[in-house]
């Protein structure tokens, strides 16, 4: 297993499009074993077509990375930046429901912050890097509840754990990788992000 570990990092820290090798580990059975299944699962978890049109979660998890590349190499540890995007959405695999007629994924990013302390303490990782990661995936809805000004948004807590930095780029990455961007949309998405970060750089004087 600790192979397989080592074969993705380096896809994650080398490759310009990660995605292209990590979707030919998931076509062998390397990706269908413990830990490796809580990725390889979302293949089978759908999403809502209105926020995410490319498909299931890992269609949008690749889109994701390969977004990331572009950003690796501006934050405070690429290595855990490019962990976290692989893994941002497992919490979506036991979280995701149908309500009222659509798909949800409610607190996927509290129960995907667990999933990844379990799975980067199968690796032996150590609690500095494993702190960061979670951090990584329990704060990533954080730009939507900031800019919608919603209850969820925890704003204090966030900075106290993350560079601004990082938590903008990696926000940046997981909301433009998905389908249905086109240039119009980008630049609502790079102008959201702008938003965000002015309101957390804010918060921190």
């Amino acid at each position: 297993m600790e192979e397989e570990f080592l074969e993705i990092e380096k896809i994650l820290l080398q490759e310009e499009k990660p995605s292209i090798s990590i979707e030919k580990l998931l076509k062998t059975d390397r990706l269908n074993k413990y830990p490796f299944n809580m990725i390889s699962d979302l293949n089978k978890i759908p999403q809502n077509p209105k926020y995410h049109p490319e498909g299931n979660v890992f269609n949008h998890v690749m889109m994701v990375i390969d977004e990331g590349v572009q950003h690796r190499n501006k934050v405070t540890n690429k290595r855990a930046f490019m962990w976290g995007l692989l893994l941002h959405d497992i919490g979506k695999t036991p979280t995701t429901k149908m309500r009222k007629g659509r798909l949800t994924s409610y607190n996927h990013d509290k129960v995907g912050a667990v999933m990844v302390r379990e799975f980067m303490e199968y690796f032996n990782e150590d609690e500095e890097f494993i702190l960061l990661v979670q951090s990584l995936v329990r704060w990533h809805m954080q730009s939507l509840y900031v800019n919608k000004n919603l209850p969820f948004k925890e704003i204090d807590k966030m900075v106290s754990e993350l560079n601004i930095n990082d938590i903008v780029l990696f926000s940046l990455s997981d909301r433009l990788g998905r389908g249905g961007i086109d240039k119009d949309k980008r630049k609502e998405v790079f102008n959201d992000i702008k938003k965000f970060k002015e309101v957390i750089s804010k918060s921190n004087e």
